[in-house]
């Protein structure tokens, strides 16, 4: 059973992630987060990504990165061309987290073209120093992208885990939403978007992307090879 379903309506692609626990970022998700985008661009729909109540995603399979080391590098490759397909995806990519947005979670918001969170008791951020992994060149470049300059250094070297209000000023989200006002967030966020000329913003987005592109191309690649991930 698919724990990502697709819901298209009024020219709005509402997929969300729901495998009952932490939403963990495996092979399979990847592969039908894939398949959901490829359903969303050929309607030609602005597309959310959201999780179940509490629960945006903590981030990567962790028992499938614990594999061995190759397949921790193609599990983290696959996570890394999804972001990097996001930023490119040719209309508005919007996330409406309701809950904890963790690890390649977090990435996943600043890959967004918008993103917002639900009020509450959340944690968001980058843990991976905290639990013992080295942040890939992916990450640190993302990070050095879309993060608040003054937060870089915490988020991907220190691993500091924030509030949402605290993640809004690191930069990985652009509205903390209250919880009564969350029901009606993804249909505002959508009729928002909606009046973008499809074009002008396909255009726009790529062009003033080109050169993080380069980098984060390069950035996969040396991520793959296991020579440069443990060079110094």
């Amino acid at each position: 059973m698919s724990k990502v379903t697709t819901t298209i309506k009024d020219g709005v692609a509402v997929i969300a992630l729901d495998d009952g626990k932490a939403n963990a970022l495996g092979s399979q998700m990847w592969a039908d987060l894939n398949a959901a985008l490829d359903e969303a661009e050929s309607a030609d729909a602005i597309v959310v990504i959201t999780g179940r109540e509490g629960m945006m995603s903590g981030g990567f399979d962790l028992k499938e990165m614990g594999d061995g080391p190759q397949d921790a590098l193609e599990l983290t490759s696959k996570g890394s061309k999804f972001a990097r397909r996001l930023m490119a995806f040719p209309r508005p990519v919007i996330m409406a987290a309701p809950g904890h947005t963790i690890a390649m979670g977090a990435f996943l918001a600043l890959a967004c073209d918008y993103s917002m969170i639900k009020e509450g008791d959340f944690k968001v951020g980058l843990n991976e120093t905290l639990i013992g992994m080295t942040m890939h060149n992916f990450g640190i470049e993302m990070g050095r992208y879309h993060l608040a300059k003054n937060y870089f250094n915490r988020c991907v070297i220190n691993g500091e885990i924030f509030s949402p209000k605290g993640a809004m000023h690191a930069g990985f989200f652009d509205r903390v939403v209250p919880a009564e006002q969350w029901p009606m967030a993804i249909p505002m966020v959508g009729q928002m978007f909606g009046q973008l000329n499809p074009k002008a913003f396909k255009e726009t987005k790529l062009r003033s992307r080109k050169e993080i592109f380069a980098i984060l191309d390069q950035a996969i690649e040396d991520d793959l090879d296991p020579a440069k991930v443990h060079a110094m």
